[in-house]
């Protein structure tokens, strides 16, 4: 055995599994949590059998890994999560509906409004002054479609 690794062995399990799961509060995969998880449970299988090798180690290590990130990405998009605000992370989906009046006059089908502390661009079918209002009917990506208010 190694001079690195620390006995009893399952320490090194352990250890293994709080790097992965700290890795995952740095990058949010849930591929990192669960391979923790699955080396915290090598650990655990450890302390009851402590004569299991190294090969057998890794081999639980990797089917416990596997099966729970396919176990998990399984149930996600069987029971997807629910929030009460469905437009949550879709900024520009929040403002569909409502009503803006332009900052700069919409030439050649685009404009700029005004929505709280940003500045959105805005594609409309025909050209208007400044100061005209639009009401919000669709969104392309960061662009927010409106027609004019009559």
């Amino acid at each position: 055995m190694s001079a690195w690794l620390l006995e009893p062995v399952y320490w090194n399990w352990w250890l293994l599994g709080v790097v992965l799961m700290s890795i995952e509060a740095i990058v949010p995969y849930f591929f990192f949590l669960w391979m923790g998880v699955a080396a915290l449970l090598v650990g655990l299988v450890l302390t009851v059998l402590p004569e299991l090798t190294w090969p057998w180690q890794a081999l639980l290590f990797a089917v416990l890994s596997f099966g729970s990130i396919v176990i998990w990405q399984w149930r996600l998009r069987r029971y997807p999560t629910q929030t009460a605000d469905s437009l949550l992370n879709r900024r520009g989906h929040q403002y569909v509906g409502r009503v803006f009046t332009l900052d700069a006059p919409v030439m050649n089908g685009h404009g700029k409004i005004r929505v709280d502390d940003s500045t959105w661009k805005v594609l409309v079918d025909q050209d208007c002054p400044a100061g005209a209002r639009l009401r919000i009917v669709g969104v392309d990506g960061v662009i927010l479609k409106g027609e004019v208010e009559k």
